[in-house]
């Protein structure tokens, strides 16, 4: 039987991600921090991704995507590249949350792994997952709260992850706090590809974000009418 054949796509945050992994490793992986905006750099990334892996689109099996929480807009342009992709070859999808696929960075150090990505005005998405070398957990569900709070619930040893993991480390300076290096800090595909492999394919038309917060047209809308 042939190993599935997984092409990531992460643009939940400044970092664009495009990997192509098997179920036990990465074939090829391409990530870019620039300035740029995602949809000007996402499908040349992935046909350099797949031209490096040495397969087309049609040798993919599934195609995965960050879901959220992330940027409004880099989620979208992910999430709709996907789609398209989906629409035009058939092939199977799954959506991920960024901080799961965060923690499938640091997975195998053998500690509590805290995602944290910086949601402004002192809020943080944040999720806590248990690591046991074999296995990652969830142990909560994505939310979106003040690091303040984040810090009262860390009570044992945690390794932190994500893009406001440093400036977390450096705010709580705590020798329970574990900071990861920086090449495994932020979003990577192919961590996203080998989150999804537990996971159950859904159609494109259930691919969504999951914000955690309201978008700014949601907030215009909503002091638009209070005050009316």
């Amino acid at each position: 039987m042939n190993a599935l054949k997984i092409l990531g796509i992460d643009t939940s945050g400044r970092t664009a991600s495009v990997a192509v992994c098997d179920e036990c490793s990465v074939i090829a992986q391409t990530s870019v921090m620039t300035k740029l905006t995602h949809s000007q750099i996402i499908l040349p990334l992935c046909i350099e991704t797949l031209e490096k892996a040495k397969i087309s689109l049609d040798d993919i099996d599934r195609i995965v995507v960050s879901d959220g929480p992330g940027s409004y807009t880099g989620l979208r342009i992910g999430i709709s590249a996907v789609k398209g992709m989906v629409f035009a070859s058939g092939k199977e999808c799954v959506g991920v949350s960024t901080l799961e696929s965060l923690a499938y960075n640091v997975f195998g150090m053998g500690r509590k792994i805290c995602s944290v990505m910086s949601a402004r005005q002192n809020l943080v998405y944040t999720a806590f997952f248990e690591d046991n070398k074999e296995k990652l957990t969830r142990i909560c569900d994505d939310r979106i709260i003040t690091e303040e709070q984040l810090f009262e619930e860390i009570s044992e040893e945690t390794i932190l992850v994500g893009d406001y993991a440093k400036d977390f480390f450096n705010k709580y300076n705590e020798k329970k706090l574990f900071l990861s290096p920086p090449h495994l800090r932020y979003q990577l595909a192919s961590s996203l590809c080998f989150a999804s492999l537990d996971k159950e394919p859904v159609s494109a038309e259930m691919l969504d974000a999951r914000y955690l917060q309201p978008t700014k047209a949601e907030k215009d809308l909503e002091q638009k009418i209070g005050g009316k």
